[in-house]
């Protein structure tokens, strides 16, 4: 893929994390991640601040981390100890914090801070990668338990004033999760459900033949896509996705593919 173009003020970007901190590992079949994700940091305009929903955070109602200094969470375990060494000393944004609680309010969506969580993995592995000094103010925002899709495109509307602002908006996911699946042999018929899938969340995610209300509740209902639940036997990793979605409000301009575990796995910037 060339670099055609550059995405300011702000972008907002899907990406696939990876298993755990392994990225961050030698030797873990993650290479393609690591380049993957450099390649996408040379279409961004250098943000003033970084905003991710992670998968691996999920509240009652949607909360942002608003510490100013947030420490991390090492949320693994069985993992070699150089994983629990990781360091990624960026500081929070309570300024910016703020600012979304009430962009969630003025949308009717309640929404809390938290000033004590720490960085989950699905912040800082995939941002030590691309911005590794650690020199970007961060904050975490959360899914919510219910993990209803409509709700998270709702969550990413609220928030679609911020696409003004030369900020990254980051939704860290996996378009592939099936635990069971990383684990066992590839198959013919694992093989064509996971790129059958991919196909259809990458058809659904760029085609510029449908409109937005036709891709929304396209995504919406994504269960009914060819091997949903196989690909996502529970949706969490899918969701970060939904926001990014419903926050840009339009076709995804660029894709980009990579293998993990002998799975295929998107990244999307809009």
């Amino acid at each position: 893929m060339s670099i055609s173009e550059t995405f300011d003020p702000s972008s907002v970007i899907f990406i696939s994390h990876g298993g755990g901190p392994l990225p961050l590992l030698k030797g873990t079949d993650h290479e393609e991640m690591l380049s993957c994700l450099k390649q996408i940091k040379e279409y961004l305009i250098r943000p003033k601040a970084i905003i991710v929903i992670s998968a691996h955070w999920e509240a009652q109602q949607v909360t942002i981390g608003s510490g100013a200094y947030p420490k991390l969470i090492y949320d693994y375990e069985g993992i070699p100890d150089a994983a629990y060494q990781i360091k990624y000393p960026a500081r929070g944004d309570p300024k910016l914090a703020q600012r979304i609680s009430d962009l969630f309010t003025v949308a009717g969506i309640k929404a809390k801070l938290d000033a004590e969580r720490g960085f989950d993995h699905g912040l800082f592995v995939p941002l030590k990668i691309m911005y590794p000094n650690a020199d970007i103010p961060c904050l975490q925002v959360s899914l919510v338990k219910n993990l209803d899709p409509q709700a998270h495109i709702n969550l990413g509307k609220a928030l679609a004033s911020l696409r003004d602002e030369p900020v990254l908006i980051v939704g860290s996911g996996f378009t592939f999760h099936n635990m069971r699946a990383f684990l066992t042999s590839v198959t013919p018929s694992s093989q064509a459900q996971n790129v059958a899938f991919e196909r259809w969340l990458r058809d659904t995610c760029t085609n510029t033949a449908i409109t937005e209300v036709e891709r929304e509740a396209v995504l919406v209902h994504w269960e009914r896509a060819p091997a949903a639940r196989y690909c996502h036997p529970r949706e969490e990793h899918l969701l970060p996705l939904h926001v990014c979605y419903g926050l840009a409000g339009t076709e995804a301009k660029q894709v980009f593919s990579f293998e993990i575990w002998n799975k295929m796995v998107s990244c999307f910037l809009w």
